[in-house]
């Protein structure tokens, strides 16, 4: 209360009165305390009975000037302690944290609008908290508050964790949180709970997927006349693949999927990891020769990826697969590369969104993933295919992200058929 010592006392006396004119009124006759004020206030009343054209004087509607009223509890504040805030009163009781609902007693509080919250309360409310450490996220030199965002995920994180070895998960790109440990593959590679579920580990397992995307090829009557073989291969094994290949344009930083055209020996993975505590261990793997048959000699794919991506990239592969075995020859990377991701996406898009372009669907293949298994797909699988079409969808590279948004746009108006023979005759898509 900063006012004088001066308007405190007259407030007091006010209200002084005021108790005063209200207790005189339960006493008898000859029972009152006389003043000044109460011969005032008694003509006022005579008054007020000989001339009917003012009301009669009630005292109990009588109130100071400063006469308040808690904001809190639409009491009387009467003549304890009390907070002002906001041209509002309250008793020290009353002023609460619009969050927790405890009274607010340090010198310092936060509002929003006209709702008053402790300053720790309203930092939980506002200020956002790191995903991966779960603390909230620091200020710059600027005193902003400067955070990582996932594009598609929305995972916020602190700005160091992109440099301080936190895991990411090889497939989905999440990084991972502090109380959430992901699997370790034997190649270095990290990868999360859920994209764990439908992981394709050997390459027996994938075999059922590869020919459903074959089928998905020849219902489009794009038939691959040619077995071609496929493995799943380490990240090691595929690196050395790309080192032996002449041909090709790879995708960076890191390549998934490679269609082999030269004869070499491979690397394959025959006999799925097992799980020890984080880690999938014990994995076998045999040597393979790969000997050219035809246009194409084998389509590696990299293990431990859920089944809707491992999907993904056996239809670009294959789709390489099946330009060069139609004769389309020197195609620039723009153009071959964006015709393959066209159809990795058309595949994605018959998976998740089976009635979008009227696609046959491929989810009765067998897989890993139970709820695959029974035809349907899981919110947390179709969540990962979405996220797998983002990323062919917004790719920043020339060849794979340009190139599919050019190629897209010529199948959406042309359609595949009629795109694919302008490619054959011209080598470009048609404008």
């Amino acid at each position: 209360d900063d006012r004088s010592r001066a308007d405190r006392e007259k407030e007091e006396l006010d209200h002084a009165i005021a108790l005063s004119l209200a207790e005189d009124l339960k006493r008898p006759n000859g029972q009152r305390w006389r003043s000044n004020t109460d011969e005032d206030y008694a003509w006022a009343l005579q008054d007020s009975q000989l001339n009917p054209s003012f009301p009669p004087y009630d005292p109990s509607h009588y109130y100071p000037r400063s006469y308040k009223v808690c904001g809190g509890c639409n009491c009387d504040i009467g003549y304890g302690n009390y907070l002002g805030c906001m041209g509002t009163y309250f008793h020290p009781n009353c002023f609460r944290c619009r969050s927790c609902g405890y009274p607010i007693t340090e010198h310092e509080f936060s509002l929003s609008g006209k709702d008053p919250y402790h300053k720790s309360c309203f930092k939980e409310l506002t200020h956002p908290k790191c995903e991966v450490c779960h603390q909230y996220i620091p200020t710059n030199g600027a005193g902003l508050i400067e955070y990582r965002c996932h594009p598609f995920w929305a995972q916020k994180y602190c700005p160091s964790h992109e440099h301080d070895h936190t895991s990411r998960c090889c497939s989905c790109e999440r990084l991972e949180s502090w109380n959430t440990r992901y699997y370790s593959l034997e190649d270095g590679r990290s990868l999360c709970l859920e994209c764990m579920e439908s992981a394709i580990m050997d390459t027996g397992d994938c075999q059922p997927l590869y020919h459903a995307i074959r089928d998905y090829y020849e219902g489009m009557n794009m038939k691959l006349d040619q077995q071609i073989p496929m493995l799943l291969v380490e990240r090691q094994a595929l690196n050395e693949a790309i080192v032996g290949e002449k041909n090709g344009y790879h995708h960076m930083p890191e390549t998934r999927g490679l269609c082999l055209s030269e004869e070499q020996t491979v690397t394959s993975i025959l006999r799925r990891p097992r799980i020890g505590g984080n880690r999938l261990v014990g994995m076998r793997t045999q040597p393979q020769k790969l000997t050219r048959k035809c246009e194409v000699t084998a389509i590696l794919v990299l293990y431990g990826l859920p089944r809707l991506l491992t999907g993904a990239i056996l239809a670009h592969e294959l789709m390489h697969g099946w330009l060069r075995l139609k004769g389309y020859r020197n195609l620039n990377p723009e153009v071959e590369e964006g015709i393959c991701q066209v159809l990795s996406y058309m595949w994605l898009e018959s998976e998740v969104l089976p009635d979008y372009r009227n696609m046959p669907s491929t989810s009765s293949a067998s897989t890993s993933s139970s709820s695959s298994k029974k035809g349907g797909k899981s919110e947390v699988e179709k969540k990962l295919g979405e996220f797998f079409m983002h990323q062919i969808a917004h790719d920043a590279s020339p060849a794979y992200g340009e190139g599919f948004r050019i190629a897209n746009a010529a199948v959406n108006k042309y359609g595949l058929r009629r795109t694919l023979e302008h490619i054959r005759l011209t080598g470009n898509f048609p404008l």
